[in-house]
Order: C-alpha cells, then sequence, then structure tokens
C-alpha cells in the first residue's frame, strides 16, 4: 500500500515497475516461465497505446513466431527486438549470468535450467534487463561459477546488446557499461541501503541520494487488473489467479 492508501500486491508493484522501464521500447520479448516480465511486456504495450510490442513465448495470442525460439533469434539478429528479460540462478557484478548450475563445473551441485538462447540474445539485444525476485547473496554472487551469458566482452568486440539494469524485489540497479559495474538506483518501500549491502554479494556504487522506487499508479494498476489480466490468463492461468487477483 502506498501513502495514498492504494493497495497493490508484490507482484504487482514489480509488474509495474518494470513496465515503466520499458518506456520507449519499440519492441519488448519476454521468455517462457516468466509471469511477472510477461505481464510487465504487456501492461507497457497497454500503456503505449500501440508503441510498444510484446512478444511472449508461448502464447497463441502474443506470440508471433511459428517455431518459437528460432524465430526469436532470428528477429535479435535482424534488430528487430529491441528489450528482453533475463533471469539468473546467479548474477554477479561485471552482469554474468549463470544458468548452468552452483558449483564446480561440470560437476555442480546445484543445477539451473540451462543457458539455451541466453549469451545469443544477451550480446544482440540492446536492452536486457535482469530480473531476480530473490535477492540474496546466493543470488548475487561475487563471481558466477559458470558465465552462460557475459556481461562485457573484450576490447573491440561488437556488442549492440547487453544489460540495461538489474531488478530484484528489494532494489533497482542500472549497469554502466563502461565500468562494468552495477549502480544503485533506487530501493523499493520499506527497504534500506543497510539490507541491500547485506543481501548482496558484489561491490557497488551508491550515488550521494538514493530514491525510493516509485509505486504503481492508478492508471497502470487499472489496466494491469483489467485487460492485461484477462490477456495474462491465456498463458499463465495459476498465476494470475493466484497473484493478480480478481478483474
Amino acid at each position: 500500500m502506498d501513502r495514498n492508501g492504494v493497495a497493490y500486491s508484490r507482484e504487482e508493484f514489480l509488474i509495474c515497475l518494470l513496465a515503466r522501464m520499458l518506456a520507449g521500447a519499440r519492441s519488448v520479448a519476454a521468455g517462457a516461465g516468466s509471469p511477472v516480465p510477461a505481464a510487465a511486456a504487456l501492461l507497457a504495450q497497454a500503456l503505449s497505446a500501440g508503441g510498444t510490442t510484446a512478444m511472449i513465448l508461448g502464447s497463441n495470442r502474443h506470440g508471433p513466431f511459428n517455431d518459437g525460439g528460432p524465430e526469436l533469434f532470428d528477429r535479435a539478429a535482424q534488430g528487430r527486438i529491441e528489450a528482453f528479460f533475463m533471469g539468473g540462478g546467479q548474477i554477479d557484478g561485471a552482469g554474468n549470468v549463470n544458468l548452468v548450475g552452483a558449483g564446480p563445473y561440470p560437476r555442480s551441485a546445484v543445477r539451473f535450467p540451462g543457458s539455451f538462447g541466453t549469451p545469443y540474445l544477451y550480446l544482440l539485444v540492446p536492452r536486457v534487463i535482469l530480473f531476480r525476485e530473490e535477492h540474496s547473496r546466493r543470488v548475487l554472487v561475487p563471481k558466477v561459477d559458470f558465465v552462460s551469458a557475459p556481461g562485457a566482452g573484450p576490447e573491440g568486440l561488437h556488442r549492440p546488446g547487453g544489460p540495461e539494469a538489474l531488478v530484484t524485489g528489494r532494489s533497482v540497479f542500472r549497469f554502466d557499461r563502461d565500468r562494468r559495474a552495477f549502480r544503485l538506483e533506487s530501493l523499493h518501500p520499506g527497504q534500506s541501503l543497510s539490507a541491500v549491502r547485506e543481501n548482496t554479494g558484489f561491490d557497488f556504487a551508491v550515488p550521494a541520494g538514493v530514491a525510493e522506487t516509485p509505486p504503481p499508479d492508478g492508471a497502470a494498476l487499472a489496466l494491469l487488473r483489467g485487460p492485461v489480466r484477462d490477456q495474462m490468463a491465456e498463458i499463465y492461468p495459476e498465476f494470475t489467479e493466484a497473484r493478480l487477483g480478481g478483474s
């Protein structure tokens, strides 16, 4: 609930935050198994009144791919995907992402889903927003155990894509591609800088004054709980029922 007494869930807060961050993106894609990013992409499309096109893998209505992943990769190579969401079992301060497993490879003690096309998309899509709701030292590590997708490449490498930001359940970080490091941008309501430091395994820059992440506004919540919720029910019915509430 914000200072004006408007109630919203944790998921609604994150969806509206991610949708705001997509402002100006003409095309955004979200992968399978990503309900919060998918809802954010659909909300950004609704807020833009046609200026943003959302592409959701696994959706019949919003998945313009006859062949799934390969067509997504083709569009990325053609420069037709401007923003993409990516998660990771581990993420480090250099923007590296691990989707293979925790512990020495190949005998990782914990296995993650696998890299699939993340290295390819990370290098090609201009605006990649890293999203992981869990904000802990287990996830945000000093150095990933396996680099599925690198945050930066060697000098001279032509790389149009890469990380733009990292959003967690506690805060928002921006990625500085020149410094190859994160900078804290805002703290979510109820969070403190000390709590973020305590739960982050890597160092990050801190500005003189750290802002509080703005809450959802009424217009965004109305769209999320109305037409976006109806669209989400086709892709993620259980998430929609449990996390987005009634229409």
